[in-house]
């Protein structure tokens, strides 16, 4: 399901946060891809899904992901500082397929943005250049909406309800998570009254995502101004701590989706922290000490090891890629 939370109104880094909770593993993949990578938006896993028209591009920046079942990002940011969340909508839908629109399948339409845009603008001014395509994975549709931000502290929320890209654009639409849609969550939020917090004021407690929704908004809006980056990361790591799911919480219809892990993009000093729910560290890779430049090799970490810590920028490796 999960949560995404930006920090921007700190002196000292734009952040933002985010949880991925799904039902099963992901596979989540650490994966480093170099500028001037060409891509294909019409391709599943190396198999065809958009059969006229495909888009086609050759990446413009280079950008460190989180991967899932190795055939698109859910999660990352760009050498230009520009971050990409993708989160499950249930509301999400698609329009009939028009052959004269290029088509981008759905599931690489995050890494579209961070290979193509610098910022919160140009990202948004791209999306009438092509045409979502829904794809399936695991058994599962890829009913997804973003969240976006750059190292100016700009965001906004794309919703694809309607067949057409919903942009919520302002640099104050800070959270988000699942259904409803953002428009609802918000007028959600408004009906709460958290202007004076105390310690015994009831905070809604459930793992859905309209109470995980205004729990992020409630303690987000109550961080304290960071003095050092190390601070800055701890205090939203507990912010999405607090709005991750525990293991065996149920979601009603949808199952058990626990927390698989969380991320914290630091746009100002050009980190990416990863905590593996089952591992005890974080971990962090510094972008300045990667390379991506044209012709530099895709690499890859796997996190899911009880040896890594700290900074793991010299673990990658060189690895094929399938998209």
């Amino acid at each position: 399901m999960c949560t995404r939370v930006l920090w921007n109104s700190n002196k000292l880094a734009v952040l933002s946060g985010r949880t991925m909770d799904w039902p099963e593993s992901t596979d989540p993949l650490l994966t480093v891809f170099p500028r001037g990578r060409a891509r294909h938006g019409g391709r599943l896993a190396g198999h065809p899904v958009v059969h006229a028209n495909a888009l086609e591009w050759t990446s413009t920046y280079g950008s460190l992901t989180t991967t899932t079942y190795g055939i698109g990002s859910m999660d990352g940011m760009n050498e230009a500082g520009l971050a990409v969340h993708a989160l499950y909508l249930q509301a999400t839908a698609v329009a009939e397929r028009d052959p004269r629109i290029p088509g981008l399948q759905i599931g690489l339409w995050p890494q579209f943005l961070l290979d193509s845009a610098a910022t919160v603008v140009e990202a948004v001014s791209l999306l009438d250049t092509f045409q979502l395509v829904m794809v399936e994975a695991q058994g599962h549709k890829a009913t997804i909406h973003l969240a976006i931000e750059d190292n100016g502290g700009d965001s906004a929320v794309l919703e694809l309800t309607d067949g057409t890209v919903d942009v919520h654009h302002d640099r104050a639409h800070t959270i988000m998570t699942n259904d409803p849609t953002f428009e609802e969550q918000r007028r959600l939020l408004a009906e709460q009254d958290f202007s004076n917090p105390s310690r015994d004021m009831p905070l809604p407690g459930n793992v859905n995502a309209r109470d995980r929704f205004q729990r992020a908004a409630y303690y987000s809006a109550l961080l304290p101004e960071p003095a050092t980056e190390r601070q800055a990361v701890a205090a939203l790591l507990a912010v999405m701590r607090n709005v991750s799911v525990p293991f065996g919480a149920p979601y009603g219809e949808f199952g058990i989706y626990d927390t698989e892990y969380r991320t914290v993009c630091d746009l100002t000093n050009r980190r990416y922290f990863f905590e593996l729910s089952t591992s005890p560290n974080v971990i962090w890779t510094e972008l300045d000490r990667l390379d991506l430049s044209a012709g530099a090799p895709t690499l890859t970490l796997d996190p899911d090891s009880l040896t890594l810590t700290g900074d793991v920028s010299a673990a990658y490796t060189a690895a094929e890629v399938a998209f």
